[in-house]
């Protein structure tokens, strides 16, 4: 399981594979934590949702976005 920053990208990566906190509260990062200590199902959860997270992210998913960028853009040229 994921805890990450709310901040930056980190939301729009991790998706609904991850518990997010604003870094700077120290007492939500805390409770975040004995939240995913103490939650069987939640840490589960989080860890089936990240490997299915995982798998948008693969080289041939950003070579097929990639390639699709430079038709579109072919077709106005």
């Amino acid at each position: 399981p994921v805890l990450a920053s709310n901040l930056s990208c980190l939301p729009e990566v991790a998706g609904d594979a991850a518990l997010f906190v604003d870094p700077r509260d120290v007492e939500a990062m805390s409770a975040a934590m004995l939240k995913l200590v103490s939650n069987v199902d939640l840490r589960e959860t989080l860890r089936k949702k990240g490997f299915e997270r995982v798998e948008q992210f693969s080289w041939q998913s950003s070579a097929a976005n990639l390639l699709r960028v430079y038709r579109d853009l072919a077709q106005y040229s």
